[in-house]
């Protein structure tokens, strides 16, 4: 029997799975309350603690574009077990340091080295497709997607109501999983790269964040639906950047109602990412499910903006979820335009490009909802960051119509996942596509 190969490829791939969900946990944990304790640290003043927390979600975005990459780059030199452990210890120090910070300032700094310790996604990519035979690595990218998927569920409402007993409380949580995991690694994980397949030397020309994107130079046809993709993670940043505080400033929510709430969209996220993909490509085919999936994002977020009360922001919750239909969808006519040995690069350019939106938009929103507390502004203006990003759905509605309509005739089939690269980052959307893709076609 061959069984020793299969036990420790089972069990590494159950560790990362843990690392991701706990990953994704600690994080998870800390939105409804971060942006409360940096209003906090500001005397109440709704105003400055969008500012600055717009200036925390840019700040994490930006070590993650720059060190995604490096840590996929170190991976190949030097093996992805040191990396995943190491990046697992980082971001148990790091909230430990948040959770006794008492300025300001060194909790900016706590949140820069989280978003250089959690660029661990890539390396934890990698270690999938090094232990996963290729006709079995998209289930166990799938894995990875749900994951995700879970803990963005669990890991608010928990938050949540933890932040209502004290706002520093799952920050205290968030230390206990990132250690535990840490040391549940050190015992069990093996390495997946073996020394003779490791990289010579380290190089920066792969560890270079802007490389990636040069792939994109080559494929012109697909530019039009590589700027959808964009606008979109534009206007999704309009969540993490200002929910926590809109939420407060028009419905009196706190951390409680605001965790149930993220958790209520995770759900939604889960069932359309997990159940309606398929179902709708295969009935409406990519095109008209880009543009259904656009027509919905952009009703939803009317109607968020719009909200005169909690209930029915939670009511328009399923419409606006519709639009998690659009991503894989414009990634599966992207991907039916790049040939197939570049598939995983493909997938690096998009994870860069929404790591750039990442950086831009937490500063357009919350200088957007600090305009407006400043004016003392309510009712329907109150909600014009998520009016704005209506606006951005829609014109990415507009840009798929025109970038769909005359794509040239698929140069291959798209490969199935067997080139992912270190420096890709395993977003949910990106994982769900690949099945998506397979079943359109």
């Amino acid at each position: 029997m061959n069984a020793s190969p299969t036990e420790p490829r089972r069990a590494a791939l159950i560790f990362i799975f843990v690392t991701v969900l706990i990953d994704i946990l600690s994080f998870g944990l800390i939105i409804p309350v971060l942006p409360h304790l940096i209003e906090g640290f500001l005397s109440g003043d709704v105003s400055k603690a969008a500012v600055w927390y717009g200036w925390f979600a840019t700040a994490f975005m930006a070590m993650q574009f720059l060190f995604t990459p490096v840590q996929g780059a170190l991976s190949d030199r030097f093996g992805r077990r040191p990396v995943i452990l190491l990046s697992n210890l980082g971001l148990g120090l790091d909230f430990l340091m948040m959770a006794l910070v008492n300025s300001l300032p060194l909790l900016f700094i706590g949140r820069l080295i989280s978003g250089i310790t959690a660029a661990s996604f890539s390396t934890a990519n990698a270690y999938v497709a090094d232990v996963t035979p290729p006709e079995k690595r998209a289930g166990a990218f799938g894995m990875i997607g749900m994951a995700f998927g879970i803990g963005f569920v669990i890991a608010p409402a928990i938050g949540g109501v933890l932040g209502e007993v004290n706002p520093r409380l799952p920050f205290w949580l968030a230390v206990g999983l990132a250690l535990t995991n840490f040391l549940y690694g050190l015992i069990v994980l093996p390495e997946s790269l073996p020394p003779e397949k490791r990289s010579p030397r380290f190089d920066w020309s792969h560890a270079n964040p802007i490389g990636s994107l040069r792939l994109l130079r080559r494929y012109p046809q697909v530019w039009g639906l590589i700027g959808v993709l964009f606008l979109m993670a534009l206007a999704h940043i309009v969540y993490p950047s200002t929910f926590v505080l809109y939420a407060d400033y028009r419905f009196g929510w706190g951390p409680k109602m605001v965790g149930y709430t993220l958790g209520l969209v995770g759900v939604l996220g889960i069932i359309v990412q997990g159940g309606l993909v398929k179902r709708i490509v295969a009935r409406f085919g990519e095109r008209r499910t880009l543009l259904i999936g656009l027509g919905f994002g952009t009703l939803g977020f009317a109607l968020y903006a719009l909200a005169p009360t909690g209930y029915w922001f939670w009511a328009a919750s399923p419409v606006a979820a519709l639009w998690g239909v659009a991503g894989p969808a414009a990634q599966a006519l992207i991907s039916h335009q790049v040939d197939p040995t570049e598939q995983g690069r493909l997938q690096g350019a998009i994870a860069s490009l929404s790591s750039v939106a990442g950086i831009l938009a937490p500063t357009l929103f919350t200088r957007t909802f600090a305009a407006v507390t400043d004016a003392h502004l309510h009712d329907a203006w109150a909600g014009v960051t998520f009016g704005v990003a209506a606006v951005l759905v829609g014109a990415a509605w507009l840009l798929a119509a025109r970038a769909s309509s005359n794509l040239p005739t698929a140069i291959a089939a798209a490969a199935p996942v067997a080139t992912i690269a270190p420096e890709a980052v395993a977003e949910t959307a990106e994982l769900e596509v690949r099945p998506a893709t397979d079943e359109a076609r």
